[in-house]
């Protein structure tokens, strides 16, 4: 199970476009600069913290543990009999 491309080109594209293009449509003034870097540091930032997000599902370090009785109720419920052995 990889990544896929699409996700990834998509919020690329997307974050790309916040610290591009608000970079470009900031309006003139004495904090311009300030606010370019705003806008650039943040979109970089969230698609960071995005792509850590989307790539931890690939290989979760812990999954989920389950009681015998919870797994025997799962079963039972998908009709789904637990082999011993």
């Amino acid at each position: 199970m990889g990544a896929a491309v699409l996700p990834i080109l998509f919020f690329t594209s997307l974050w790309a476009a916040v610290g591009i293009g608000g970079s470009i449509i900031t309006p003139h003034g004495p904090q311009r600069k300030l606010i370019q870097c705003i806008l650039m540091l943040t979109a970089g930032c969230c698609w960071l913290f995005w792509l850590c997000c989307y790539m931890a599902q690939m290989n979760p370090l812990i999954g989920p543990r389950l009681s015998r009785r919870a797994i025997q109720i799962i079963a039972d419920s998908w009709d789904m009999p637990i082999k011993e052995g």
